[in-house]
């Protein structure tokens, strides 16, 4: 199996339901993940994140449009102050249980009766090295934790390749 590294986007942040939201873009398209999966993805987004609990409401997700019908939709929130909570949808890929092939058509997939609790491929998984070191620089580490320090420190639009080699807000990550 030949292995290629995909495109990286790095929209900016939004808020939706209360929390701040990252947002990374994965596709093999150098033109991005087409405005109509984005805006799918953002109708069930809601659903996926945690009740609150205390910690900041930040979360960052990781949408990725495979190389055939299906589009995937990875949620990460912080919660309990320095635990990660996951939840998942899935669109357009029957193997999955989705209704159809339509990548606009997204149903959660943790929480579900066939519930996979995996947390991402190998291009979904570039963004979170980096999210945990700027959540432990700017909410765990300093007196004082600094939301909008870590909304600012993301990854920079490139390849899954070199997510980790750089960030906007904070230098190297290695």
């Amino acid at each position: 199996m030949a292995f290629a590294e995909k495109n990286l986007f790095v929209p900016e942040p939004v808020e939706i339901g209360g929390r701040h939201i990252k947002r990374y873009h994965v596709t093999s398209d150098p033109a991005g993940i087409a405005p109509e999966v984005e805006k799918a993805a953002h109708v069930l987004l809601p659903e996926l994140l945690p009740p609150p609990d205390g910690t900041p409401a930040a979360s960052f997700v990781v949408l990725h449009r495979g190389g055939d019908t299906g589009a995937y939709l990875n949620v990460y929130s912080w919660a309990w102050d320095n635990v990660l909570h996951f939840a998942e949808a899935a669109a357009g890929q029957p193997a999955l249980d989705c209704p159809d092939t339509d990548p606009t058509h997204f149903v959660r997939l943790t929480g579900t009766a066939r519930d996979r609790s995996w947390i991402g491929c190998v291009w979904e998984l570039a963004p979170l090295e980096h999210e945990r070191t700027a959540w432990i620089r700017h909410m765990l580490a300093p007196a004082t934790p600094d939301l909008p320090g870590y909304l600012a420190d993301s990854l920079r639009t490139g390849t899954t390749a070199t997510a980790g080699a750089t960030s906007a807000g904070g230098g190297p990550t290695g």
